[in-house]
This record gives C-alpha cells, structure tokens and sequence, in this order.
C-alpha cells in the first residue's frame, strides 16, 4: 500500500506588544516608549507586513507593588487596549487586533458594546482576551475588593462571555440601524436581549449591529484545569506559556483531547505559546546576544526583587552575586501585590530553588536568569525557522505568540530574515487570503445568529 504523509500543517504567528514584567530590556538605547502611539504603530505595521494574524495588547488594572511602593523595575502603566486598537484599525488593513479585557470588573454590556464596534471599525478583526482577577488588591481600584471568590472566577468569565454572545446574536446578520436616506430601518425586534443568571440580570436592547465576524475572536490564556476547560468550551485561541517540546506536546494533546465533548473538531481550538527569539549569524553569535539580552532582563535589582517576592522578606542587604539568603521564607502575606507568580505555594518553590543553587553553584542572579528563562528559539535564522516548524508539525503548538524584547523593533529581525524561510518552506503565508481575522485563523465562516435571529432570516 502506498505511503501516505501527514498534511502539511499552516503556523500561526502573533504578535505581543511587551507589557509588565522584565522581558522589555528599558536600558537598550533602542527601546522605545510603551504609551506614545507610534511605538504601537511600529510593532502592528511590521506584524502586518510579516501577515502576522493578529497583534496583542495586555491589560494592567492596578500598578503592581512591591513593600508597598509602586514596582518600577517593570512598565508601570498602560493605556487602555481598545481604545489603542481602535486607533491601530485606521493604520493597518488586515491584521488582526486583540484586547485583553478582565471579566471580573467589567460588565457584558459595555464590553460587548466596545468589542463589536471594534469589529465593524476594523472590518471583522477584533479579539478578545477573556482574562479573570483573583485578588482583592485589583478590586480596590473598583471599590469591590474581595467581592468575588476565587473559586467563582471562572463561573463568572463563562457567565460573562455567554452573556456577550448573547447581546451580539440578538442582532440578526442582516439588520441594520435605520438610515431614512437608503431607505434601511432596523427590524422591529433588533438588538432586543435578556439574561438571567447568577452574576448577571440584565435586559434590554443592544446598541450594535452584529459585526462583520459574527462574534469576535476568543483568546484566553490559563494553565490550570478550569482555564483548559474554559477555552475547550468556549474559545478560538488559547495563549499558553509551554515553550519546550515536551511540554508543548502534552499540553496540546490534553486540552485538544477536551475539545469533543463540547461537540467541537481539534481545529477550532488554536494554541499558541508566548515566546521570544535571539538571532545571530552564527550559532554561537545567537548563544552570547542571548546570554546578554538575559542579564539586561535580570539587573542585580531585579534578581533581589524577584527573589523578594518568593521569600516575602526585605532582600536588599543580599548581594546578587551572592548565595542565596540563609533566612527562611516568610509565608504570610507577603512584600509583593499584584504579580500572580508569587501565589501558590512559595515554601515549595523556595525549596526547589536552594537545591538547584547547590546542586549548580548558582548565585541569587543566576538562579533567577535561570528561573524565568523564556529565550524559547535561539540561532541562526534557518535553526529558529526550522525549530518553529518542527513545533507545528509535531503537534507542540498551532503556532506562536513573539512577545520581542525591545519596543517597538523587536519584531524587525524576525519579519525580515525569518518569515521568508518559513514562507519558502510552504508552512506560513505569502500574503492574506481574507479579510477577517476568522480567515486568518481559519475558523471558517461567523458563527451563526441565535435562534430567534436564525427564525427571521428564514422566515
């Protein structure tokens, strides 16, 4: 019998504009700001002539702290994403524009209301970020601090996105807002919505048309067993951090494995992994731009910071290049507030750290370079082209999420000198064959309206 291959799989890039946390190396003479308009401007046109799929904004709803200063060792604000989006949507022509919007302190109405308009603005390219908040340190800033347990979060988030897809299908695909001139008048049960649940009671008449892509796209980025569970049942993007093969495989197979019983094909589900890159000319250029691009991400006050947040203590009379401190964590509350990777259980991670100090002779600098390596492909240009797609091929991922080091052209050298070996190898576009950011994905065509929406469309 003759032998048959697997299909040549299609990769899928996006791209991060870089937010919190230490990726954006601030001291390169090269880094740019992180609010003027024409940082973002820079990264969405050079992800657009690269035919990314879509270009990615997070969200910061509180400065983070820490020993109740604000952190100033990372981007200490943002602007709102949509509002940037919308201003990105008269600059580019067919990337896709993703918002991270919280679930936990906003409302259906109003998010729905601005995600649509994106939409019909950007002629069919919004997405939305599902994300939640666990801690009552964020809910200050609305005046609801601690009003929602963790454990209801997710029960919210679906409830929530539910109830948007309900105000966007309570417009049917072809009504309109009435224009007297062109003779269109809306129909006379248009827009009109009601929901009654546990987080939301509402009804009305929504205020916007159904957009060009049904329902925008949904991204939505969790680890956990209920954030796996939330994105097989409900989103067309999942934005992990699993950035080994290993990893990247049994992650994969676990959460495309979910995706049956809610009558959905492994295809409708994207994951896509946040990674970064190093280029060089030779293996060994990319090994040491690496190392240095590290060590800027990691300054001796970062490492202590870091380490600060895990030990819950007052670090600073530690030397960087020092062991590790001989003092026990503090497992209290801790110094540091609104950085989820200092939850859980710190004594744990505390003890993993001291045995692969000693094990390896690290320093409290090293271990932290160590610790939060993201440097995901790393060589020449033909090495990450072919790592990326063996990724893809492999079932490691659907494609990437680059999340550069430097604002705003930190995506140049990747555009420039790796998109086209990956354009050459047949496993990335030339150019877009639609004008939705659904086509770019190709999640087909927009979800069908709601019943009553379908009802009149054949009537």
């Amino acid at each position: 019998m003759p032998v048959t291959s697997a299909p040549v799989k299609q990769i899928h890039l996006a791209a991060h504009f870089p937010g919190v946390n230490n990726t954006t190396v601030w001291s390169d003479p090269r880094s740019a700001s992180q609010i003027d308009f024409g940082s973002f401007v820079h990264l969405a046109e050079t992800a657009e002539r690269g035919r990314f799929d879509f270009f990615f904004l997070a969200e910061g709803l509180r400065l983070r702290e820490m020993k109740g200063r604000i952190h100033d060792l990372d981007v200490a604000g943002r602007p709102e994403s949509l509002t940037v989006l919308s201003a990105l949507a008269a600059v580019t022509t067919r990337l896709g524009l993703a918002a991270t919007v919280n679930s936990t302190f906003n409302e259906p109405f109003d998010v729905a209301r601005r995600l649509a308009t994106l939409d019909h603005l950007s002629g069919g390219r919004a997405a939305w970020n599902v994300v939640t908040s666990y801690d009552a340190f964020t809910g200050e800033n609305f005046r609801r601090g601690g009003f929602l347990d963790e454990a209801d979060r997710y029960t919210r988030a679906a409830e929530f996105l539910r109830t948007a897809r309900e105000l966007w299908d309570s417009w049917a695909d072809g009504d309109v807002l009435a224009d007297a001139a062109a003779g269109e008048f809306v129909r006379p049960g248009a827009g009109t919505f009601a929901h009654r649940g546990e987080h939301f009671d509402i009804a009305g008449r929504f205020t916007t048309p159904r957009g060009p892509q049904g329902h925008p796209v949904i991204i939505q980025a969790g680890d956990s067993h209920e954030g796996r569970e939330f994105a097989a049942a409900d989103a067309d993007v999942i934005f992990s951090r699993h950035g080994t093969l290993e990893d990247g495989r049994a992650f994969y197979k676990d959460v495309k494995s979910r995706l049956a019983k809610y009558g959905r094909g492994p295809d409708e589900l994207k994951i896509l992994p946040a990674v970064t890159y190093v280029l060089g000319d030779t293996e060994e250029e990319a090994a040491e731009r690496a190392h240095e691009i590290r060590r800027a991400q990691v300054s001796p006050q970062n490492a202590i910071a870091y380490l600060e947040g895990y030990w819950g203590r007052d670090l600073s009379a530690y030397d960087p290049d020092g062991p590790l401190p001989d003092v026990e964590p503090d497992l209290s509350e801790g110094v540091s507030k609104g950085r989820a990777q200092f939850r859980g259980d710190r004594g744990e991670v505390v003890r993993r750290w001291r045995a692969l100090a000693a094990e390896r002779g690290l320093s409290i600098r090293e271990l932290v370079i160590e610790a939060t390596g993201r440097q995901t492909f790393v060589g020449t240009p033909r090495t990450v082209a072919d790592r990326i797609d063996e990724f893809v091929q492999t079932d490691a991922a659907d494609g990437f999420v680059f999340v550069p080091h430097l604002t705003p052209g930190g995506l140049d050298d990747l555009v420039d000198r790796v998109v086209p070996l990956l354009q050459e190898k047949g496993v990335f576009r030339a150019d877009y064959t639609g004008p939705t950011l659904r086509d770019h994905l190709g999640l087909g065509a927009p979800r069908p309206a709601s019943a009553r929406a379908r009802e009149e469309a054949s009537s």
